[in-house]
């Protein structure tokens, strides 16, 4: 079977469960998705359903207690540590509601340092980042620090960073929480932009009815179970 018969990610099965002071608690109760190539998803539901359990273990930030999770048919929690960080690095970008920027460096390192821990020169990493920064309308602001930036424009920046290494992926949890409306219109437009011309996977965690309504499809978590799938 070709690469190109099957979906971009495939989800089966999918649990997860904590312990929390010695209780037992299912976040994931069985979750079955496949997401396609080029595609944009919004996730959505109350807080507690299960959907940034769900993104962070699709980005590989957290492992299932049971079921996969298939990248073009692999299964990658067969892999190890360092072929998980490896596909994290290369074919994810994460976008979240915090931008979690590095405050003492400029917007251009920032976004810069997914292009070194690859490996890039830093040369290669600068170019790749100044291109990146200019695409999301911040090739003038290069030079500033975190603090010396918006909000929206901070959430650029995070984007910037997300996309710099070019991944097929990008998981965007709540990325408009945090902003007034206009600027959040601004995101949307950016993320949208992005899967449009470059073809990224979008799949976004949100409860903006708005953005949700801009991607292709729209699945619905409550209790760790899908209960609508659109």
């Amino acid at each position: 079977m070709s690469d190109q018969s099957v979906p971009l990610i495939s989800v089966r099965g999918l649990r997860k469960t904590f312990i929390k002071d010695g209780s037992r608690i299912e976040v994931l109760r069985g979750i079955d998705l496949e997401v396609e190539k080029a595609s944009t998803l919004a996730l959505f539901g109350v807080s507690g359903a299960g959907k940034t359990t769900l993104v962070h273990i699709i980005g590989t930030l957290d492992r299932p207690t049971a079921g996969e999770v298939l990248f073009r048919g692999r299964n990658i929690f067969a892999w190890d540590e360092g072929e998980l960080a490896r596909f994290r690095n290369r074919h994810i970008g994460f976008v979240f509601q915090m931008h979690n920027l590095l405050p003492e460096f400029s917007a251009l390192e920032n976004v810069m340092m997914p292009a070194l821990i690859a490996g890039l020169s830093r040369g290669e990493a600068k170019g790749k980042a100044q291109a990146i920064l200019a695409e999301v309308g911040l090739g003038d602001r290069l030079g500033h620090k975190p603090g010396e930036l918006s909000g929206g424009e901070q959430q650029r920046v995070a984007v910037a960073r997300a996309i710099v290494m070019e991944p097929e992926i990008v998981l965007a949890d709540e990325p408009t929480g945090n902003l007034d409306t206009e600027t959040g219109k601004k995101i949307e437009d950016t993320l949208i932009d992005l899967n449009r011309k470059k073809g990224i996977t979008l799949i976004v965690v949100t409860h903006n009815k708005n953005l949700a309504d801009r991607m292709g499809r729209q699945i619905g978590l409550r209790d760790g179970r899908i209960y609508l799938n659109g």
